[in-house]
């Protein structure tokens, strides 16, 4: 038997290269002459960076850069891969979700600054191409701040400069360039569709999770809305209305506008640099899995992405996650032969988390005495 493991990271708990390993220490406690393939995966949110570093090997570089807050400093890593020259830079290393405690969200004030040094420091180190990994973060800013590191100026009505944060978005009314413009191909992983504005744009959808109240949603919309106005009148962009401009607080609008990035899916981005095309081809089962397979993992992310890659092999796949809120109908639907929970549907989550290591490792040695015969 070849199985190919492509576990994504059970978020807060083990990353993905670790729920490989766990998958793959049940298999072969079952089944020893297994041949298993490990193959981290990720959709371009946080562990993209090391998902990657495990497929194409590389290094982190670590820079001291604006926090989420601009009045804090954080010490952030970017993913260096000096053979093609590439950095791979995760948003949440600077300006993330994580890096705040409850009292600090408010995207009001939080800013991609940090992300925009990052990036910069990635050129200066001679980057002949940048990956944006844009999940996790705490801003709503259209990526103004981190086009203001790359040297683009916002200004307000009186000329001043605009400032920093999701509330400086209302007060732009010009665009300057930097003198240096980044020419390097820029790309934005992204995993979902939602437009810059509207009840479906950045504001409305992910401000709340940011710390938004209602009242910010509405003005943080309106900012946005305002900076997608400057944008189409000075630089000729559309940047309101692209399907995933909304990822990211906005983030991805910012990059296409300043940096010329193309959106890409993530999960795609990740499935190329590992090899799994390769590895597919002699396989006989890919496992995948997260932390909560549900609806959402059909649409976009990890697991999708594997099933339409196994898809055209004819590779069975089965999934491993700590719950499955997917009946077994709509698991074969879309390509999923058998879908195992690590723990019962009532096990309370703190109890789940303490033991969801080694319950990984035992629900993986259970599919592989049933199905790896």
């Amino acid at each position: 038997m070849n199985v190919i493991v492509a576990m994504d990271s059970f978020k807060g708990n083990m990353s993905a290269r670790e729920a490989c390993e766990r998958v793959r220490n049940g298999i072969l406690a079952a089944r020893p002459d297994t041949r298993v393939v490990l193959t981290p995966m990720a959709d371009g949110g946080e562990g993209t960076a090391e998902a990657l570093l495990t497929a194409r090997g590389g290094e982190w570089i670590e820079h001291t850069v604006t926090g989420p807050l601009p009045d804090r400093k954080v010490n952030a890593r970017y993913a260096w891969f000096p053979d093609q020259r590439i950095a791979l830079i995760e948003m949440a290393e600077a300006s993330g979700l994580t890096l705040l405690d409850r009292s600090g969200l408010n995207p009001l004030k939080t800013t991609t600054y940090g992300t925009g040094e990052l990036m910069a420091a990635a050129l200066a180190r001679g980057a002949e191409r940048l990956i944006l990994a844009v999940g996790g973060s705490a801003t709503v800013d259209g990526g103004v701040g981190a086009a203001m590191a790359l040297g683009w100026t916002f200004l307000d009505a009186e000329g001043n400069p605009a400032g920093l944060g999701g509330e400086s978005l209302e007060r732009i009314v010009t665009i300057r360039p930097p003198e240096l413009p980044v020419t390097v191909p820029v790309e934005v992983l992204c995993d979902v569709d939602n437009p810059l504005t509207g009840e479906h744009g950045a504001a409305a959808v992910f401000g709340p999770q940011k710390g938004a109240t209602p009242e910010m949603v509405e003005r943080l919309d309106q900012g946005l809305k305002q900076l997608a106005a400057v944008v189409r009148e000075e630089l000729g962009l559309d940047i309101e209305h692209v399907p995933g401009a909304g990822a990211a607080g906005g983030l991805s609008a910012g990059a296409m506008a300043f940096c010329g990035a193309k959106l890409v899916p993530g999960i795609d981005t990740v499935m190329e640099a590992s090899g799994l095309n390769e590895h597919l081809q002699d396989a006989d089962w890919v496992i995948s899995g997260e932390g909560k397979f549900d609806s959402q993992s059909l649409r976009g992310k990890v697991v999708s992405g594997i099933v339409r890659m196994a898809k055209k092999y004819a590779v069975k796949v089965a999934v491993i996650a700590g719950s499955v809120k997917v009946t077994e109908d709509e698991c074969r639907t879309h390509g999923v032969e058998i879908a195992l929970p690590t723990a019962p549907a009532d096990t309370p989550m703190e109890v789940a988390l303490k033991t969801a290591k080694e319950d990984l490792e035992s629900t993986a040695r259970q599919f592989a005495e049933e199905f790896l015969a």
